[in-house]
C-alpha cells in the first residue's frame, strides 16, 4: 500500500492528566514530525478532555480514540495499529504518557528504521541497565523477566518486555493482530517474537528509561504472572505448529 504519512505515535491512556498534556506538546516540538494517536480507557480523572482541547489547536495532528473502558494495554495498541494502518502511515510507534520514555528518543527510533531495521526496539538493558529512579526489586524483576523470555523463545533482544518501539508498516500488516492474545504488558513480548518468527530485522537502540515523576503506575501482580505463563505458553504453541500459531 503506498502511503502518505510518515509517523504516527500511539500513546495508551488511563488518568494521565498530569502528564499528557505536556508530553504530546513535546513531540509535536520535535524536529521531525510526528502525528499522535492517544487512546483512552474512559479516564475518569478527564485525561480524554484535555486531548480534545489540544485537538481543537492542532487537529491535523493529534488524535483520539476512546474506549468503554480499562480494557488492557495490549488491546490499546492494537485499536491504534488498525486505525494507523487504515490512515496509511509508514512508520508507527509505541511510547508512554509519563515520560519514562524520552520523546527525543522517537528520532532515534525513525533513523533505525529508515536505516533498514523492520522494528526498532528503545532498550534498557543494551549497554547495561539504563533505569532511573525505580526501586532495585523493580530494576531487577524487569531484568530478569528479559532473560527468561529470551531463553524461552530464543530471541537475541536484550529488552525483551520493552514498550517503546516502532513498527514499520508491513510488520503489522503480516502479524494478525486479532490473534494477539495477551492484553497487559506481555503483550509486548508476544509483538516482538511474532515480528522475530516473521524473520523481520529487529534492531536495539540504547536508551535510558527514567521512571515516571507525575501519575500512578499500572503495573500488577495479574500483569507479571501473564507475562510468565503466558510466554511459555505462547513458545509451546509456535513449536507445535508455527504456521497455525502465525495466522
Amino acid at each position: 500500500m503506498k502511503t502518505d504519512k510518515e509517523n504516527i505515535v500511539i500513546i495508551p491512556t488511563y488518568n494521565e492528566k498530569e502528564n499528557i498534556r505536556d508530553i504530546i506538546l513535546y513531540v509535536l516540538n520535535l524536529k521531525e514530525i510526528f502525528d499522535i494517536l492517544i487512546v483512552d480507557d474512559n479516564s475518569p480523572d478527564g485525561t480524554a478532555q484535555i486531548v480534545k482541547e489540544l485537538i481543537e489547536k492542532y487537529p491535523e495532528r493529534i488524535f483520539i480514540l476512546e474506549r468503554q473502558g480499562k480494557l488492557g494495554l495490549g488491546t490499546a495498541y492494537i485499536e491504534g495499529f488498525k486505525w494507523s494502518l487504515a490512515q496509511g502511515y509508514k512508520y508507527i510507534y509505541e511510547m508512554d504518557a509519563d515520560f519514562s520514555h524520552n520523546p527525543d528518543d522517537l528520532i532515534r527510533l525513525h533513523e533505525a528504521c529508515v536505516k533498514g531495521a523492520d522494528v526498532a526496539v528503545g532498550s534498557r538493558y543494551k549497554t547495561g541497565i539504563n533505569v532511573v529512579n525505580w526501586p532495585m526489586s523493580r530494576i531487577l524483576l524487569s531484568y530478569f523477566a528479559s532473560k527468561y523470555v529470551r531463553f524461552i523463545t530464543g530471541m537475541k533482544l536484550t529488552d525483551t518486555t520493552a514498550g517503546f518501539v516502532c513498527y514499520h508498516r508491513k510488520v503489522l500488516e503480516t502479524i494478525n493482530l486479532d490473534n494477539i492474545k495477551m492484553i497487559g504488558y506481555a503483550f509486548q513480548i508476544e509483538m516482538k517474537f511474532k515480528a522475530y518468527l516473521n524473520r523481520f530485522k529487529i534492531e536495539e537502540i540504547s536508551i535510558i528509561f527514567t521512571d515516571r515523576r507525575k501519575g500512578t503506575s499500572k503495573m500488577s501482580g495479574s500483569i507479571v504472572g501473564e507475562a510468565i505463563w503466558g510466554v511459555f505458553k505462547m513458545k509451546f504453541q509456535s513449536v507445535l505448529c508455527k504456521k497455525r500459531y502465525l495466522k
